[in-house]
């Protein structure tokens, strides 16, 4: 039988990774003590293409994921979609509703299992602000997903 690992718990070290006050450097040392791989970013659009676009970009520009192996790709773009989800409160639209979004982002990818051969899975965790396109117009959003390679 194989058991989740409560401290590989790939959702909350995401959000952790995401809403720390860590620099960059000591974020890097957090994700490879765990032998895993990561990064954060930011990006704020009205057009959910260039969120779902910019957090792909990061994960291949940082070795997260293979460019050149698709199912990495599409596990990318589930985990992104569920994020997404989360942030827009299920009806993944922004700008055709005129809404926009301000996020900062997180891209973990590890194995959160004991056994080594339930292989690694991709959490995106997304935390910013969506609101009308009217500064003070917004309020404040969070989205994880999470996606098997």
């Amino acid at each position: 039988m194989t058991s989740f690992s409560k401290d590989r718990r790939i959702g909350r070290l995401a959000m952790l990774l995401l809403l720390s006050d860590q620099d960059q450097a000591e974020q890097q040392k957090f994700i490879s003590e765990l032998g895993w791989k990561g990064c954060t970013g930011k990006v704020g659009s009205m057009e959910a293409h260039k969120v779902v676009a910019a957090i792909e970009t990061a994960a291949k520009k940082n070795g997260v994921i293979k460019t050149d192996v698709y199912r990495e790709s599409h596990a990318l773009y589930h985990a992104i979609m569920e994020a997404l989800s989360g942030v827009t409160r299920g009806q993944v639209q922004i700008g055709s509703v005129l809404r926009t979004v301000g996020l900062s982002f997180s891209i973990l990818r590890g194995n959160p299992y004991e056994n080594e051969d339930e292989g690694d899975w991709l959490a995106v965790c997304l935390y910013g602000t969506i609101g009308a396109p009217v500064k003070g117009s917004e309020h404040e959003t969070v989205g994880l997903g999470i996606n098997h390679i």
